[in-house]
Formats: structure tokens, C-alpha cells, sequence
């Protein structure tokens, strides 16, 4: 195998890691030498915080910390973060910055602002209200380049890597969509792996593979200010902690001893918080034709003069201090188009591989995981947020990747960005034929997977005088953030009568051919050939190797060697590219077509769903129980239009999913609201009705770490024929208890200390009130709240968790952490069972055994 860009941080790691796991015939090639003198690794600050609001992140980063640790290349000294006076922003922060670092396994806790300053005397105390402070954060020492060197020359002294520096590839030989080798200027390496892990330099070498990488280099600019001796002859490369001041987009550290390589300064650096520069990778210098490095650019000081300004307010001593023009610069970075780090196996061409847009504080990490991946084919935590398939092909194009990574840019160092924050760039890319009547009803759009989804509409806060009392104010900003009140009272509306929810968004690949039974066969846990009778949908999921859950979706029979696969619009393109490449490496004779731009879904549902439709269905006896009985789908015809109607429910109301062509989509959607029928946001199928239903969410309550048993979805019987991760998937029902169940909370007490009711809005610990800390499994998960809304037919709170056996027991009190407050939790049902029964009306019975046996869930949409 060849690895492209072998010299940095991450190709170092990953060569590393892969030797771990068996790998050899190696070779590492680099346009620099090797470790690299010019990439980001060459000139980055080195220095890793631990805390992160992403599980994967968290995951990486302490085990990055404690990889260096082990080389003994780490300075451990710990971290601030500050948030100023008046900030209080950026102070709530701080406090959610302690609670993912609860819920994920770090160990940040908030100080005062005379600790902090007792740790960092450089800094005003009076300009500070309060600080986070991370005891495991530190520096790579003397630098991550010198530890990218030490890893290649162990490498390389096993005998399984070769590298060439200078080398640079000048071409990725793809013959029928796969890897065959790459050209350089010492000859031809033939090879059908090859990982790139150039940073910057990515996109035009996944070019030369016919793939796109939607990622944009930037520039970061780095400040030096000295001489500073505060710990001549000390030897240490940095004494203070390392120093955040996120809300100046900025942070600090000293260099430690002048006699060491670097020392005898303070390091400044600063994230443009409004116009950040992004450079195109083909404008990146040469080498031979760069005043510095290719990744370092001139720095104007008038470029970061506000941000420099309010540092010396922070810390006087840049001031006082000269500032070091010629050591000064812009360091070049990598950002991709949603902030995360870009791994696995290119959608485009197999045997391509990615390790890009990943951090120092991340590297070792990273390299694990990616190693992991290609050996294992998953790392020790799912993976769906980094993975390169997470983009639809629209979501890669050159002026999307640019739009999102400028934003993305700005929110590097962001005082708070809301979980729910959605993008003001690549918006309205696409669009249901619903769109105008929604923005005429004055819809609250988000963007998912490059739909415009409407959440609420304006239109219906008429509804409000009927459900107000029912749908709670939210007095908390944060609370109510992208969230529209109105949501709540569709939500209601549609339970009492009927309410139709846009629902095009989701991707629908139609699979046919000769082989189409076998191949779907082998992917579903649940039998979908056989004697499934055509018209027929099953739900079900598709497992890795481990037996993780992967996927959930919906299978429907079309006929006897075709299938309609419906999955949701965020997994769907994940979910394509699995199935692809499960028919390459099966050689399934099996043709896929995309119908997910040609087919606009409505879900109709509510107790006057089926009087609704059976008014204006051509043949209402097709509606019959006997003819369209539940998890059947059939073609019918409103007003002599087709419509495939799916008797399903995500929403728990009984009704349908309408499929129709988006040449009928206005049409239908005017046909149903004339008839009466309310349109309801996303909101309600996706959050608050979801939750009442207790039914999870694929990369959120459904993880590849977890297994149907946990989540409670096993099936009473195992089919007899051969699927994926069946072996693994026999062994985790035969435990006689699992580590851990997903279990629905609801919460007992939402009032802060300060009279404020509190509506939780993203993924918070979970807390044992005897001994105060999270529980965690014997596999090392911890516990904490996956999914959180509102429920309006219950009037509660809601979360779904995976609690560890011991935990997993109806009316078990913990305490949910939310901003730095604990409020009381409890566990009102085990596995798949729902809060809220909407045709009885009232809550279920909480008597369900405490670790229920496999059973069959109540068959839902994908």
C-alpha cells in the first residue's frame, strides 16, 4: 500500500499504527522531506486540549495525549479557557464544555477567576468571571514533526515501510472505479490501497483519483513576542499552562527555556473571526517558489489588529514585549466543509483512503482509527462523523465546500455554537416541489443533507390559542434557539386530527435484478426475500462485521427481484455506498436507482388520516385493511394521480407515506390541504414524537459500538439465512445480560436555581446522585443522554441513553447535568416500548421487566 503524504503528523501515525495491526509493504512517499519541512505539522503550535462537544473527538484526543505520553513527547501542564466579564455566553459555555467532557471522558471542571489566575499570572483577573480548566491538556514536545520523525524511523526499522521524500505522486491510477497504482518520478508503484494524508495538498490528489475532498486550507495567523525569560534555565519547553480566550478568537502559550530549539517567547495565535482567508490548494506555492514554507504566508499586523488589541487587555505583556515580525506568519490548515475530519474509503473509488483535516491534538488518534477501519473495517467508535461518505455529491462541489468552509472558518474559535446552528451558505440546493406552499405558510427552515426542511410554520400560530396551555414557553435563550413554539402545537394538532409532514428528504434507491433478493437478503438482519409477499416492507438493519448497528431502514418487495430501500436523508448516502459496495465485493448482478430527486414523500397521519384519505382516493376499498394492511405499500390514485402509498408510521398516529413524482407533489399537497389537512414541521416527526415513541435515531441512539440487543430491537427469531455480522450478532443474544440497554428517561424537575424552566436541547451526562460520577459499562461506555426534546402529549422532558445492566431498571432516579445544574431523571421504560400510546391516549403501563428479551419492535419507517 502507499501512503501520500507520509511526512506529516496523521501519515506518520496511521503507517504507525496499520504495522500495528499486521500491515507490511508499506511505502510512505512525500513532496517535502520526511518527517515534512513544509506541512502543517511543520510549523503547527502542538499543543491538545481534550474537552469537545463530538464523542469521536473526545475519543481521539485523549488517546493522542496518552500515545505521546507513552513516546514521552507530551508536557502535560494543563489548559485555560477563559470567559470574560460581561460574557456570560461564553461562560454557559464553558459550563456545556464540562458537561460533554462528563458525558465523553474528559476531565475539565470550572475554576475561579483567582485560581486561574494563581495558574496563568500573565493574565487580568479582573477581566475574567470564571475559567475551565483542563488538567490533561499539554504540548507535544519538543514538536509533533519531531514525533511524526520518530514513529517513520521505527517504521521503517521493522522492515514494512519504505519511504521517498522529494517524491511527490504525480498520479493515482484508477482503472474501473479501483486503486491500481501510483506514478512518481523514480517509476510506478502498483498498489489497490493507497491512503492520502497530505492535508492542504488533498483535494487535487483525490482529483487525480476521480474523488472530491470538501475541504479548503486557511490561514491561521501566528504571532511571536519576546524575549521572553521568565524560565531561563529551567529546560522546559513551556512553563505555563496553555491559555484560550476564545471569546478574542485567540489563545497564548510561552516557549519555555530560551535555550531550548524555540524558547525565549510567547506564542499568540488568532482565528479570523469574520473574514477568514481561504486559499485555494492551487495557489499554494511551491517549495522552490516560497518566500517561507508552502503552508506559511505573510501576516499583516493589521490583519489581527482588533483581536491583538483586546489581548493586550487580557495579558499586558504583549504589549510590553517586541513583537518578532520576521518569525510571524500564516500558518496554512486544513477545514473541511462541516468541521469534522475527513476518513474512510472514498465513495468515488475503492482502495482510496483518507486521514485528512485532522488536528495534532488528534493525529495519533485519528491514525488508530483509520488503521482500525481498513483492518477491522470499524474503529472502537462509530465512526459516521468523520466519515467521507457522510456527503452527498451536491454537498462536494467547489462553491458548496468553499461556502461552508468559510463558515465553518469563523466558528473555529466561536463563543457557543448551538447544537442546532444551521448554515446560512449551500442553502436551497434542494427542494421538495412542497417548498413554495411551505414558504408561502411561512415555514422555520433548517437544511439536512442539503434539504430545505420546514420545522414549524408561521401560519399555524393560530394554533396556539387551542394548545398554549399545553406547549411551555421557553424562557432560556438557549433553550429556544432555533426552535419555534408552534412545532409543539402541530404536534398536537396532528394527534387530534390529521397533519401531513414533508418528508422528501429521505433517499430511496430502488434495487433490482437478478441477484437483488440474495444481496438484500445478506444485508438485513430481517428476512426480506423468501416468501416475503410483494407490496410487502419490513423494517430492519444493516450490522458491520461486530454485529454495531450501521444502519436502520425500510425494505419494500416490489417484486420478486426488486426492492425499494427507503432511508433517511442524513445516513442515506452512507447507506447507498455500503450497499454498492457490498454488490462489488459479492459480484451481485443488481442495478441501483437513485430515486431520491424524483420521488416526493408526505407522511399522512393522525386519527382522521384514513377518512382523510378514503375522501379523496379514487378506490377507497384499496384503502381496506384486507387490501393495504399495515407495512404494505400499494399504488393508489387521488383524483386520478399515482401515489404509492406506505401504511407506516414514524409518529405513532396511523396513516401513510405518500410517494409520489415531484411532477404531482404541488398538486397532492393542495389536494390534501384543502381537504383540511394541517401541515406539520419536521420538528414533530423527527424530535417530540419520535421521543414519545421511544424510536432511535441511526447515528444517535443506533451506533456501529452498540448492538440491536442494547437498543432493544432484536428480533424473536434469528432468520436461517446468512446475513452480515450474523455470527457476532448470535453471540451478543446469547449473553444473558447485556452491558448496557438504551433506555427512555423522562425528566422529573426542569427548574434552575434561579426559577427558570429549562427545556435540554443537545447530548448531556448522566449522573449516579449517591456517587457523583457517570456510570459507565463494562465495555467503558459511558452514559449520557443521546437524544433530548420535549413531549407534549406527556408533558415531560424526554431522553433515550444506554444505561450500564445495573442502571437499566423502570423507576431508577439519576440526574441529567444541563449547564452546569443537575436535575432528577428517571427511567420510565427498557428497551423499544413507547411513553405515550396515542390510540388509548394515555401513558403505558411502566411494568415491563427490568432487561426485557429479544421482541419484535413495532414495525416503523426508516
Amino acid at each position: 500500500m502507499v501512503i501520500v503524504g507520509q511526512g506529516g503528523i496523521v501519515g506518520a501515525s496511521v503507517a504507525h499504527h496499520l504495522i500495528e495491526q499486521g500491515w507490511s509493504n508499506i511505502v510512505g512517499l512525500d513532496k517535502s522531506a520526511v518527517p515534512s519541512d513544509i506541512s502543517s505539522t511543520s510549523h503547527a503550535s502542538d499543543f491538545c486540549y481534550m474537552t469537545s462537544h463530538d464523542r469521536m473527538s473526545c475519543y481521539t484526543t485523549v488517546y493522542s495525549r496518552q500515545f505521546y505520553e507513552s513516546l514521552g513527547h507530551y508536557s502535560r501542564v494543563g489548559g485555560l479557557e477563559v470567559a470574560r466579564v460581561g460574557d456570560d455566553a461564553r461562560m454557559a459555555e464553558l459550563e456545556r464544555k464540562v458537561g460533554s467532557g462528563k458525558a465523553f471522558g474528559t476531565n475539565v471542571s470550572l475554576i475561579g477567576s483567582a485560581e486561574a489566575k494563581r495558574r496563568f499570572p500573565l493574565l487580568e483577573q479582573d477581566l475574567i468571571q470564571g475559567a475551565m480548566w483542563d488538567p490533561d491538556a499539554g504540548l507535544v514536545v519538543p514538536r509533533s514533526q519531531r514525533v511524526a520523525g520518530v514513529l517513520i524511523e521505527r517504521a521503517v526499522a521493522s522492515g514494512r515501510l519504505q519511504t521517498f521524500g522529494h517524491t511527490p505522486a504525480l498520479d493515482i491510477d484508477v482503472r474501473n472505479g479501483r486503486v491500481c497504482g501510483v506514478e512518481t518520478r523514480r517509476g510506478y508503484i502498483r498498489t489497490d490501497v493507497v491512503v492520502l494524508s497530505a492535508g492542504i495538498w488533498g483535494p487535487p490528489l483525490a482529483a487525480m483519483a476521480g474523488a472530491a475532498l470538501p475541504l479548503m486550507p486557511f490561514e491561521h495567523p501566528l504571532m511571536f513576542f519576546g524575549p521572553f525569560d521568565t524560565f531561563a534555565g529551567t529546560g522546559r519547553e513551556i512553563g505555563y499552562p496553555l491559555f484560550r480566550d476564545q471569546g478574542n478568537s485567540s489563545y497564548m502559550r510561552d516557549t519555555g527555556d530560551p535555550a531550548t530549539a524555540e524558547g525565549g517567547k510567547l506564542e499568540w495565535g488568532y482565528y479570523e473571526p469574520t473574514e477568514p482567508r481561504l486559499v485555494q490548494p492551487a495557489d499554494i506555492a511551491e517549495p522552490e517558489a516560497a518566500r517561507m514554507s508552502p503552508s506559511m504566508r505573510d501576516l499583516d499586523i493589521e490583519q489581527v489588529m482588533s483581536g491583538y488589541e483586546r489581548a493586550i487587555e487580557m495579558t499586558p505583556i504583549l504589549g510590553e514585549l517586541g513583537w518578532d515580525e520576521k518569525a510571524s506568519f500564516n500558518g496554512l490548515m486544513s477545514i473541511s466543509a462541516d468541521g469534522g475530519s475527513l476518513l474512510g474509503e472514498s465513495p468515488e473509488t475503492r482502495g482510496l483512503w483518507f486521514g485528512e483535516a485532522v488536528w495534532v491534538k488528534d493525529g495519533p488518534g485519528m491514525g488508530k482509527v483509520l488503521a482500525d477501519w481498513m483492518t477491522h473495517d470499524r474503529p472502537a467508535v462509530d465512526p459516521c462523523g468523520i466519515d467521507i461518505a457522510r456527503f452527498y455529491p451536491v454537498q462536494k462541489t467547489p462553491a458548496h465546500v468553499f461556502g461552508r468552509a468559510r463558515e465553518t472558518a469563523r466558528k473555529v474559535y466561536d463563543p457557543a455554537v448551538h447544537p442546532r446552528e444551521p448554515y446560512a451558505s449551500g442553502r436551497d440546493l434542494r427542494r421538495s416541489p412542497f417548498w413554495p406552499r411551505e414558504r408561502e405558510l411561512g415555514g422555520h427552515f433548517m437544511e439536512a443533507a442539503g434539504w430545505e426542511r420546514a420545522h414549524g410554520y408561521a401560519a399555524n400560530a393560530h394554533l396556539l390559542e387551542t394548545y398554549g396551555d399545553r406547549v411551555p414557553e421557553r424562557a432560556a435563550e438557549w433553550d429556544a434557539r432555533h426552535f419555534w413554539r408552534v412545532s409543539n402545537a402541530e404536534h398536537l394538532k396532528l394527534a387530534d386530527d390529521v397533519g401531513m409532514i414533508n418528508l422528501s428528504h429521505f433517499a430511496i434507491f430502488d434495487v433490482s435484478g437478478p441477484d437483488a433478493e440474495a444481496l438484500l437478503e445478506y444485508l438485513s438482519v430481517a428476512r426480506v426475500g423468501g416468501s416475503t409477499p410483494i407490496g410487502k416492507g419490513v423494517y430492519t438493519h444493516f450490522l458491520d462485521a461486530h454485529g454495531g448497528v450501521r444502519s436502520d431502514l425500510t425494505v419494500v418487495r416490489l417484486a420478486t427481484d426488486a426492492y425499494r430501500v427507503i432511508c433517511g436523508g442524513d445516513t442515506g448516502h452512507r447507506d447507498r455506498v455500503w450497499i454498492q459496495r457490498m454488490r462489488e465485493d459479492r459480484g451481485a448482478r443488481v442495478a441501483i436507482d437513485d430515486r431520491t430527486d424524483t420521488l416526493a414523500t408526505l407522511g399522512l397521519w393522525g386519527p382522521n388520516a384514513h377518512a382523510t384519505l378514503a375522501a379523496l382516493v379514487d378506490d377507497p376499498r384499496l384503502l381496506d385493511d384486507d387490501r393495504l394492511p399495515f407495512a404494505n405499500a400499494r399504488e393508489i390514485r387521488l383524483r386520478g394521480m399515482p401515489v404509492w402509498a406506505f401504511r407506516i408510521s414514524y409518529v405513532g398516529e396511523y396513516g401513510w407515506e405518500l410517494y409520489m413524482p415531484f411532477s404531482y407533489g404541488l398538486a397532492v399537497w393542495d389536494l390534501l390541504f384543502e381537504a383540511g389537512v394541517t401541515p406539520v414541521g419536521i420538528e414533530t416527526y423527527a424530535n417530540s414524537r419520535r421521543l414519545e415513541k421511544s424510536l432511535r435515531l441511526q447515528n444517535v441512539d443506533l451506533l456501529t459500538d452498540y448492538n440491536l440487543c442494547e437498543a432493544g430491537l432484536a428480533r424473536p427469531k434469528v432468520k436461517s439465512a446468512d446475513f452480515h455480522g450474523r455470527a457476532a450478532y448470535l453471540e451478543q443474544r446469547g449473553r444473558e445480560c447485556q452491558p448496557a440497554y438504551l433506555c427512555t428517561l423522562t425528566l422529573l424537575d426542569n427548574v434552575d436555581a434561579e426559577g427558570v424552566a429549562r427545556y435540554p436541547v443537545g447530548q448531556w451526562p448522566l449522573i449516579d446522585p449517591e456517587s457523583g460520577e457517570v456510570p459507565v459499562d463494562t465495555l467503558g461506555r459511558r452514559s449520557y443522554a443521546a437524544s433530548l426534546a420535549y413531549g407534549p402529549s406527556v408533558g415531560a422532558n424526554i431522553a433515550l441513553a444506554y444505561l450500564p445492566a445495573a442502571y437499566a431498571r423502570i423507576g431508577q432516579e439519576l440526574r441529567l447535568e444541563y449547564f452546569g445544574e443537575q436535575y432528577p431523571i428517571r427511567v420510565d421504560a427498557v428497551g423499544c416500548r413507547a411513553l405515550y400510546d396515542p390510540h388509548n391516549e394515555r401513558l403505558k403501563s411502566p411494568s415491563a421487566p427490568a432487561h426485557p428479551a429479544p421482541a419484535e419492535p413495532a414495525l416503523e419507517s426508516a
